[in-house]
């Protein structure tokens, strides 16, 4: 085992150290919390980097070759003891190396964004616990470790989300996201129970004797419960929950939108690179599990024996792969219709791990976290370059009163073009590009349906679309600022500073846009290259990370698969019919009048209204689900008041009789007759004790005249 595996816990502990001592600094200690905040991650950027390197060597036996783990006893249990761990192969390095650099340039950005808020220091506290428990999260090797840092990062998000607290909005936002999502966490618990309760063990990995090596999936896959189901597939569809809620897929998807009401960093960080990849990952990490089915083996002549197959048609995988394809398409078809420029990203990036999921099932791990990776460049530039956009235009989100930016921001105009190409998919020159292509290709090959391939293909249209939309609406036209009347500003800053209140402000609606300062650009160019260049990754003519994740050693491909090539002249022409229909709607006439009708609106103002009320999902629950648990905790109330305090009152008053049945007894029955014995024996001692006074003279007079009696009766005897 090599000093880098022995010590990977540093890359979560560097952060989670920096969250600490920044949690006992003076809100007036700006520039120290940013610095460790920033350190930090910079120091966990360099120790991923160096684990990263590790896991190039050794290729070309497989990815057995390429992992190491470092398990240690964390406390007794019986006569044995329960151990926690870490893991070190490509797809825990690749996310170090992704999760790190992500998080320092949104780090580096906050610096700028959130320069005028008065919680600056307590910001960077949160951010810096954020990342580190999505870094522990990566390279647990058990999955009770897993799941704790699962639940930081859901702390994490809660407190961040709710960073500007005295806003009625945010807080409500926050605890919507922590609740809906410990929905899937309960189930996902649940599925970790039963997977110790099945296998002894929850490592991932242990010689052999891991919960996701042979073994252990050979005895999941072999027993069966009610319906002829696995234990696996239970135990699994189990975990994809806890998935379904951290990633924000269809039906608990409804925090993720919500969550843009903390600051615009922490929108980027959260659908970027921290908690709704941590689900993506999850499903990737127990890959095998969801993958894993025994199969009867006719072909070998082994006189009918099963043997455990991984395949893409598990009952666990299908599932997977319809619950994203249909979030896929219900997520880009709500972006349509909304006007705030982050809900629309909100709402791309639920489509997008939709995409992910779609990916993971139809075509494995390195298909879906090719995505991720990909994604989390692309959607992190688009968050940011959307905060400088916020931050240029005085806080406000409403795309309809933008316009014209273009000239007056021209270095968010040009890398959030690049970010929206890629995240529609431009042909070639972008990694979305390549990623979503493999998505498709993929879904055209399952063999189960071709349904959800038809559902991804019109998503990824949708995409293209709503996204040549919102940069029309901000970018391009004529500007529409001096029709904005004010509003509640997005930071709500304490500071009382020009750029962040929590009052509306005429001046700030009609002040000229801007472009955002070095400290926040600096970060939107990086991401910007970074959304081209990994291109170079993940081509069908050299597809390294495909074989990096895999453990074996890249090489080119000295032809393409017929099917591949047809799918990118596909995935083309869906990208330019999106760009095309965006442009022809939006594009043509300039938008001068920010109430104007959507010109989508214009043509169907009857779907146009369902899609911006995102089909009312969250009507439906607040008349089904959250009524039911309010008149459930009524009836509960009621119950409590009526029955149960009415059953406490009359236990209560029963115990109070019998305790003074219990005083008259003992007042007038035991103590009067006890005392009164008490008294009569007093007496009589008291008699007695007369006799017993000591004193001879008493003694001798009492004898005297009991000698008279005596003599006296003898007479009066002896004379009859």
């Amino acid at each position: 085992m090599t000093w880098t595996v022995q010590n990977l816990w540093l890359i979560p502990a560097l952060p989670l150290l920096a969250a600490g001592v920044t949690a006992l600094l003076k809100q007036r200690h700006r520039t120290l919390a940013a610095s460790l905040a920033i350190g930090s991650m910079v120091g966990a950027f360099f120790l991923a980097c160096g684990a990263f390197a590790q896991t190039l060597g050794g290729h070309g036996e497989g990815h057995e070759t390429a992992r190491q783990v470092c398990n240690i006893p964390w406390f007794q249990l019986g006569a044995g003891s329960l151990k926690l761990g870490w893991v070190l192969d490509p797809l825990t390095a690749a996310m170090l190396v992704m999760v790190t650099f992500v998080s320092t340039l949104i780090f580096i950005y906050s610096v700028g964004y959130m320069a005028h808020d008065g919680n600056f220091t307590r910001f960077f506290t949160f951010l810096s616990l954020f990342a580190a428990a999505m870094l522990g999260l990566v390279i647990a090797n058990n999955l009770l470790m897993l799941f704790m840092c699962w639940e930081l990062v859901g702390l994490a998000s809660y407190l961040l989300i709710g960073f500007w607290y005295h806003k009625p909005s945010a807080a409500a936002a926050a605890k919507k996201a922590f609740i809906t999502t410990r929905v899937g966490d309960v189930f996902f618990f649940l599925g970790l129970l039963w997977l110790y309760a099945e296998t002894g063990t929850l490592l991932f990995y242990d010689d052999g004797h891991g919960c996701l090596e042979q073994s252990a999936l050979m005895k999941l896959a072999g027993a069966s419960i009610g319906g002829g189901m696995a234990v696996s597939t239970a135990i699994a569809l189990l975990i994809f929950c806890g998935a379904v809620g951290k990633s924000g897929q269809v039906p608990l998807h409804v925090w993720l939108p919500d969550a843009m009401e903390g600051p615009t960093p922490v929108s980027a960080l959260i659908h970027a690179a921290t908690m709704v990849a941590a689900g993506v990952f999850l499903i990737a990490r127990v890959f095998p599990l969801m993958a894993g089915t025994m199969v009867h083996d006719n072909m070998a002549g082994t006189g009918g024996q099963f043997v455990l197959l991984f395949s893409n048609h598990s009952p666990a995988l299908q599932v997977v792969t319809w619950i994203g394809a249909i979030t896929a398409i219900f997520a880009a078809l709500v972006a349509v219709a909304q006007t705030d420029i982050k809900r629309i990203l909100a709402y791309s990036t639920v489509s997008q791990l939709g995409f992910m999921f779609v990916g993971l099932g139809t075509g494995g791990p390195a298909v879906g976290m090719f995505h991720l990776l990909t994604h989390a460049f692309f959607k992190a530039l688009l968050f940011l370059g959307a905060g400088s956009v916020i931050h240029g235009c005085h806080e406000e989100q409403d795309i309809r009163r933008m316009g014209g930016l273009r000239k007056l921001m021209p270095v968010t105009f040009a890398t959030y073009a690049i970010g929206m190409l890629a995240l529609a998919g431009f042909p070639l020159v972008t990694s979305g590009f390549w990623s979503k292509d493999e998505i498709l290709h993929s879904a055209w090959l399952w063999e189960p349906s071709k349904w959800p391939f038809v559902l991804a293909t019109f998503g990824a249209l949708l995409t293209a679309f709503y996204m040549t939309r919102q940069m029309f609406y901000v970018f391009f036209g004529v500007s529409r600022a001096s029709e904005r009347s004010g509003g509640v500003m997005e930071s709500g800053s304490n500071a009382g500073s020009a750029h962040h209140s929590t009052t509306p402000s005429l001046h700030h609606s009609a002040a000229p846009a801007h472009e955002s300062p070095p400290v926040m650009t600096l970060p939107l160019g990086v991401l910007a290259a970074c959304a081209i260049l990994l291109s170079l990754f993940g081509t069908p003519v050299f597809p390294w990370f495909h074989d990096y994740l895999s453990g074996h050693a890249a090489h080119l491909r000295n032809s393409i698969d017929v099917g591949v090539v047809a799918t990118m002249l596909l995935s083309t022409a869906i990208v330019g019919a999106g760009l095309a229909l965006g442009w022809w709607l939006y594009g043509r006439k300039p938008i001068t009048d920010a109430a104007a009708p959507d010109a989508l609106e214009q043509l169907k103002p009857d779907w146009f209204a369902v899609l911006r009320a995102k089909f009312f999902i969250d009507e439906l629950y607040e008349i089904s689900f959250i009524r039911w648990n309010a008149a459930f905790a009524r009836f509960c109330g009621w119950l409590e008041q009526t029955i149960w305090t009415g059953a406490v009152s009359a236990v209560s008053l029963v115990v109070l009789g019998f305790s003074w049945l219990n005083r008259f007894f003992d007042e007038f029955v035991i103590n009067l007759g006890f005392s009164g014995s008490c008294r009569g024996l007093a007496e009589g001692g008291g008699w007695l004790a007369r006799l017993q006074t000591g004193r001879v003279q008493s003694y001798l007079r009492v004898l005297g005249v009991a000698f008279v009696v005596l003599v006296l009766f003898l007479i009066w005897g002896g004379g009859k």
